[in-house]
């Protein structure tokens, strides 16, 4: 007669953690603690990576328009490699050094600015551009040293915290309507309006936001990753996706991009110097506030940010962005950023770094099976994007509405960063806002000194771009 055991469920819960979890990787990252467990990290990871998996595809898309050796297109494959690559550093050094469940990759917008704006638009040559990123991440590696954007973090007002985090979720529900579904399209006469509903990749995202959804209301563990694939599926089945060609694909080394930043240095002196000044300044500006609106927004959902309004050891989390940008430039590829897609998988309860490193792990692996990847329709994500807005709205709760001086600049930045299609432009308006409706009420004196600094940073770019349009 076998003995019954006198464990209690939580005791037969930390033994079944522990057993999942070799090399002690629950207590590394805290686990218990955390609230946590190795299922849900390595499921949040997953979620991760499967709602940013499309930035192998379009980044390298984005970037063929200006590297290339003969034509736009001949170095794709190896821009897959680079962006897989500097993406899977960048995340595990998130992962193991700053223990946060945040993923990185090149970031979109300053892609098509590298692309269009600076290659393209300037004729500043790719490797230049590239040398241009290389620099500044060893700026972004010195500020992090300095501990300058972990304070910038720590001085943003709960009531911008809590306004980035709802603006964020808006952001990426208006990426899903619009960009991932067609659902939302550009219109002459109002600007936007409803899209064209027989189209069939907009029936596909509607009924992928329908079967989400429902996986989400009954709390089905990984329902948002089970989404994308049932709606990705059901394209595949009717049609109105192509199959992937195939599962394996090997992947190209980038002989020729790969340490052609330092090419670039060697360049810098016989392009026009201010051009390229302004080139880094850019880079560092959005960079800077994207990532620190990314990780705030991000961070307060997750829980993180603590009862006095800060991120714990933000400039670790900083350091991986600065390392990941250089690392990528060396690479060949554009300025590397805190992604807002890691929130999918603080949704799914990702809660330590090892959410990350599942997230990076599956980067790395991703360069072999960029053919399955890259056929994940955009319809089949942005059902995901827009249930993981619905999440993060909900900050919206936690703003004082009835102070003006609070109220209004955090509306202004949840406005403004979907309708400007930037995270630093709302925590622009923000921090501009801010201070002068506090000065009014007649408490400047409550007013952390840096918040004063950066709404006059912000103030004289906006006056800056007023006269760079002008003329």
């Amino acid at each position: 007669m076998s003995r019954k055991s006198s464990s209690t469920p939580t005791e037969a819960k930390s033994e079944l953690d522990s057993s999942q979890n070799p090399g002690g990787i629950a207590g590394f990252f805290n686990f218990e603690e955390l609230g946590t467990n190795f299922r849900t990290e390595v499921l949040a990871g997953v979620t991760t990576f499967a709602t940013m998996a499309y930035i192998l595809a379009v980044n390298p898309d984005i970037l063929s328009n200006a590297i290339f050796l003969q034509e736009s297109g001949d170095l794709f494959g190896e821009l897959v490699f680079a962006t897989a690559i500097s993406s899977a550093i960048a995340t595990v050094i998130m992962g193991l050094y700053a223990k946060y469940p945040f993923a990185l990759a090149p970031g979109m917008g300053i892609n098509a600015y590298f692309a269009f704006s600076v290659v393209l638009g300037l004729g500043i040559d790719w490797r230049v551009a590239l040398a241009a990123v290389f620099i500044e991440g060893l700026i972004f590696i010195a500020m992090s040293l300095s501990k300058i954007r972990s304070r910038i973090v720590s001085a943003i007002p709960d009531c911008l915290k809590h306004a980035t985090a709802a603006g964020i979720g808006l952001f990426i529900a208006y990426i899903a309507l619009t960009n991932n579904s067609g659902i939302i399209v550009t219109s002459e006469t109002n600007t936007t309006t409803l899209g064209n509903l027989a189209d069939p990749n907009t029936l596909m995202a509607i009924a992928g936001i329908l079967i989400t959804a429902a996986f989400v209301a009954r709390r089905i563990k990984g329902a948002l990753l089970i989404g994308i694939f049932a709606t990705a599926l059901l394209g595949w089945i009717l049609g109105i996706a192509p199959w992937p060609q195939g599962i394996i694909g090997f992947p190209a080394f980038p002989v020729n991009i790969a340490g052609q930043a330092f090419v670039g240095l060697g360049q810098v002196l016989n392009n026009n110097f201010w051009n390229l000044l302004a080139v880094i300044f850019v880079f560092l500006f959005v960079d800077t506030f994207d990532t620190v609106g990314t990780l705030t927004g991000v961070g307060v959902k997750a829980g993180f940010v603590d009862d006095q309004g800060e991120l714990p050891h933000a400039e670790k989390a900083f350091m991986a962005d600065a390392v990941g940008t250089t690392a990528g430039a060396a690479l060949g590829t554009s300025t590397v950023a805190t992604y807002i897609e890691s929130a999918a998988g603080v949704s799914e309860g990702g809660r330590s770094g090892f959410t990350a490193v599942v997230t990076a792990i599956l980067f790395a692996l991703a360069i072999f099976f960029t053919p399955l990847l890259s056929a994940i329709p955009p319809f089949a994500t942005a059902p995901v994007l827009l249930i993981v807005g619905v999440l993060m709205a909900g900050s919206i709760t936690e703003i004082d509405w009835n102070d003006p001086a609070e109220s209004i600049p955090s509306f202004l930045t949840i406005l403004f960063i979907p309708l400007s299609f930037s995270i630093a432009e709302g925590l622009a308006v923000g921090f501009i806002s801010y201070p002068i409706l506090k000065a009014i009420q007649g408490k400047a004196h409550e007013t952390d000194l840096t918040v004063w600094i950066l709404a006059a940073i912000f103030l004289l770019r906006f006056v800056f771009l007023a006269l760079e349009i002008g003329a």
